[in-house]
């Protein structure tokens, strides 16, 4: 039988180490929110492929529609022979995304991919060429996305230089924000502000109320196009479809990914349509933009929020989640503020002093690997354990996973 090690083994020689994993599971097969590795071990998955698995792994739905549009092609180029999959996914995402006006979208491959479009065409329809970011902001990895991101390692570490006209504001303090538009940069050379409704990498961490509703004002006020990075909040993660709907916010430009297509890659922009159409053809695209398998994926997700109440999942899932957040943040030490919105919460690992603990919280991620359950570390300081599990967890294995969670910390309490 092929091993883990065996595996890890081989990896080592071919596969460069800054592509790394957080673990050495080799996935033999996954379901629902279960995971098994080529050896034959359970996981429960409290990570979700960092959000991209809302509705499980390997759904019915999904595997059906993949297989049956595999079987008709799996490529041709929307570019230039096109077809349904992608119109038709287009008008469902233009349907559901925040915003009572005529929406266009664009299909591409990552969220990076997105954002970096969103701002081309950010500064195509306005003319200008600044763009704003947020303290402890994640867009991505490429050179303009890991410019917009907040954190240097490992992120953007020797990787210079980077994209221009970045510019960088404090994160929910609309005050801040204001008197940044004086000493920072002029907001009439700003093309768009970009926001994570709640930040993801940068620790989970969700605005005061009010914040988004006064930042899109002061978009309009200058003419600057309010960009929304839904790509880890988006897609049901937060009890809303989009997490900007808490705030009964209508971005002008929003990006989809992650979830959006269950493990296939693709992501999209969605916006007004006046502005999706300022661009001339062949300004925007690629190769394998609206992938036909993708896009299938995608309707599948779509079908099953329509008709499996995943929304009200999701809704349930983050009130148990937070009642029991709470309990342990009463009980234990080494738990901090809890952070987040909906089923997207986080728990601050901290030191008796109330510190930062990456150590703590690096000791919990592998406590409860060793017991069979896959949780991930973010935050600036790393020591934000999130969780990301299925939308469609089934109770008996969420109070599994959450029990194993507790295990840890009572173990690192004693440490």
């Amino acid at each position: 039988m092929t091993t883990n090690k065996e595996i890890q083994s081989l990896r080592n020689n071919v596969i460069p180490t800054g592509h790394a994993s957080g673990t050495a599971l080799y996935v033999e097969s996954a379901k629902g929110s279960i995971i098994k590795d080529v050896e034959g071990k359970e996981y429960i998955d409290f990570a979700g492929g960092i959000a991209v698995m809302n509705v499980g792994h390997s759904h019915p739905k999904v595997v059906a529609a993949i297989k049956e549009q595999a079987e008709k092609f799996t490529h041709t180029c929307f570019m230039v022979t096109p077809y349904d999959t992608a119109v038709r996914l287009a008008e469902k995402l233009c349907a559901v995304v925040p915003g009572e006006f005529p929406k266009k979208a664009l299909f591409i491959n990552s969220g990076a991919e997105a954002v970096e479009n969103a701002v081309k065409i950010a500064r195509y329809y306005t003319g200008r060429q600044a763009i704003v970011v947020f303290d402890n902001a994640y867009h991505g990895r490429t050179c303009l996305t890991m410019t917009m991101t907040a954190k240097v390692k490992p992120y953007k570490w020797k990787f210079g230089p980077f994209a221009p006209e970045i510019y960088r504001a404090p994160f929910g303090d609309i005050k801040a924000l204001k008197e940044f538009f004086i000493t920072g940069i002029d907001p009439q050379s700003v093309a768009a502000i970009v926001a994570e409704p709640v930040q993801g990498e940068g620790g989970f961490i969700a605005p005061p109320d009010g914040y988004f509703q006064e930042v899109a004002a002061l978009c309009k006020e200058n003419g600057i196009l309010f960009i929304a990075d839904e790509i880890q909040s988006g897609m049901g993660r937060t009890g809303k479809m989009f997490a900007m709907e808490h705030w009964g916010i209508a971005p002008d430009i929003t990006t989809v990914a992650k979830s959006l297509a269950a493990g296939m890659p693709l992501s999209a922009v969605v916006g007004k349509a006046e502005i999706m159409d300022c661009v001339h053809p062949g300004g925007l695209g690629g190769t394998y933009g609206a992938n036909p398998v993708a896009c299938a994926a995608a309707l599948a997700v779509m079908d099953i929020f329509e008709t499996e109440n995943i929304l009200e999942k999701s809704v349930k899932l983050g009130n148990h989640l937070l009642d029991r957040f709470k309990k342990w943040e009463s009980r234990f030490d080494h738990v901090g503020e809890i952070r987040g919105l909906g089923a997207m919460l986080g728990l601050a690992i901290v030191n008796k002093d109330d510190t930062p603990s990456a150590e703590k919280a690096k000791a919990l991620s592998s406590f409860c690997f060793d017991n069979g359950l896959v949780i991930l570390v973010c935050g600036v300081h790393g020591n934000i354990i999130r969780v990301l599990m299925p939308l469609v967890i089934e109770d008996d294995v969420l109070e599994k996973g959450l029990s194993i969670m507790e295990k840890g910390l009572e173990f690192i309490e004693q440490e």
